[in-house]
């Protein structure tokens, strides 16, 4: 028997997708930047399934990908183009298994969507916190694949740091489930980490036990337009000071990055009380209280702190119309980043007092190797994740600047690693970055997954060709 046929058999021919037609949303990244190929889609509706798509695939010696929303930025669940993978797509596994309201802890498989996992845990008072543009598409399989970060890791960290329990498929077929609730739990080596941002090359997540929280009951949005980002930096610094534990997001802003948000999507507009767009850089920060009293305490303790310091405390959103309005320019940078074409991306960790640093250099370095050049740089500086995206804002001219990528690449990543940060903070490796990776990781950290890998997964076909080289 065939390995369709074996496919078609267990999981029925509707379930496996072998036309073009059927498989081409499938094979595209979100950006459009990889297409591939394979002989066969799968959409498994069980954990049972998924590992027996495994198991007849590393029989018959194919590749598997592993595929959630499909809304990642590296290409990681992207097909090659020789066309002998099959494509898991995790999204028919997607049931709310159980939810633990005193305990605060939800359990999901790893096709529920961001946006059903927060309306599920909101049905019960909680919330769950991961926060990402796309969560009506984003997956939670993909978030743990990737390690996802999004817009209110300062308060409640990234998805690793959210998640305690995993139910996994290994390459063998067999599946390991550990769905626990536990908040401590010393019984041996902590193997969830392991399949956590390791995007599939290890292991199949088919569910997950994740924390949920309280929900707020206030929150409010501080919007600033600084003049640099050092002025960022300092006024981030002295709210940390001053709100502590109730900031929940911090984000940079350039004027560059928010022209094109105006450009291509109009509708996304300021409150009439912030007044002028911002010339240079904004700064709009989260924060959030369980009682409103409390955050009224604190945005008046903001005004007081920015008083004694000689600053401006900025525009301060306290009407949901008005933080809308906000959070809709915030997740609107990358879609209009798309709609003006393809860029340079990247996805870069500092720590946060030298973003001023990097940012002065990295765009001094790349304005004399491409005199003209256009910087889009915005950021979770929170958590000293910055994306710095590179385009030409000439299409013609833009085409060539993309065939350059490796020398745009190293001479970001150059400077990257003199400043001790990462060539990868929240949206992994992919197959984008596995050479970078190679070159800037910590000596001996390749050797070592590259052990781990060959452990786990001896016939390398849990999705070849992402994260390892």
């Amino acid at each position: 028997m065939t390995l369709i046929a074996q496919l078609q058999q267990c999981l029925g021919a509707d379930q496996v997708l072998t036309s073009p037609e059927a498989q081409a949303p499938y094979l595209k990244d979100w950006r459009g930047r990889y297409q591939g190929r394979a002989q066969a889609v799968v959409l498994p509706t069980t954990t049972q399934a998924v590992a027996d798509v495994v198991r007849f695939c590393m029989s018959a010696g194919v590749p598997i990908v592993p595929q959630g929303g499909n809304t990642g930025l590296c290409g990681g669940a992207t097909p090659d183009a020789s066309g002998e993978a099959v494509v898991v797509a995790m999204t028919q596994l997607n049931r709310i298994r159980s939810i633990d309201a005193t305990n605060f802890s939800i359990t999901a498989e790893a096709g529920v969507t961001l946006d059903q996992l927060k309306a599920a845990a909101e049905s019960v008072d909680r919330l769950y916190p991961l926060t990402l543009g796309a969560g009506h598409l984003t997956t939670l399989g993909g978030t743990l694949a990737t390690n996802a970060g999004g817009l209110q890791v300062l308060r409640y960290g990234m998805t690793r740091d959210l998640c305690l329990g995993l139910e996994v498929v290994l390459p063998d077929g067999t599946v390991w489930s550990k769905l626990s609730g536990l908040r401590k739990d010393n019984t041996g080596y902590d193997l969830k980490q392991l399949f956590i941002g390791a995007e599939g090359t290890l292991g199949l997540i088919t569910a997950a036990t994740m924390k949920l929280y309280p929900l707020p009951a206030a929150r409010a949005l501080i919007w600033l337009n600084l003049p640099d980002v050092s002025s960022a930096v300092d006024r981030h610094a002295l709210a940390q000071t001053v709100f502590a534990g109730a900031q929940t997001a911090s984000e940079l802003i350039s004027a560059t990055t928010l022209s094109l948000v105006r450009q291509h999507l109009p509708e996304a507009l300021l409150p009439t009380a912030v007044g002028a767009w911002p010339e240079a850089w904004a700064l709009m920060m989260e924060v959030s209280a369980h009682d409103a009293d409390f955050l009224q305490a604190l945005l008046c303790a903001w005004q007081r702190a920015c008083a004694t310091a000689g600053v401006n405390a900025g525009y301060i959103a306290t009407a949901p119309d008005a933080q809308a309005q906000l959070w809709a320019i915030r997740k609107g940078l990358a879609e209009s980043q798309k709609r003006e074409g393809l860029a340079i991306k990247h996805d870069v960790g500092l720590p946060i007092s030298r973003i001023p640093q990097f940012i002065d250099e990295a765009s001094a370095a790349l304005q004399k190797r491409f005199p003209g050049i256009r910087i889009v740089a915005f950021g979770h500086i929170g958590d000293g994740n910055l994306h710095f995206n590179l385009s030409y804002a000439d299409p013609v001219k833009n085409v060539g600047l993309i065939a350059q990528s490796a020398e745009a690449n190293a001479v970001v990543y150059e400077v990257v690693g003199r400043l001790d940060g990462s060539i990868a903070a929240e949206h992994g490796i992919g197959q984008l970055k596995p050479t970078w990776l190679a070159q800037h990781a910590p000596a001996g950290s390749m050797a070592l997954m590259r052990q781990l890998k060959a452990t786990l997964d001896p016939q390398g076909l849990m999705n070849p060709g992402k994260v390892l080289v």
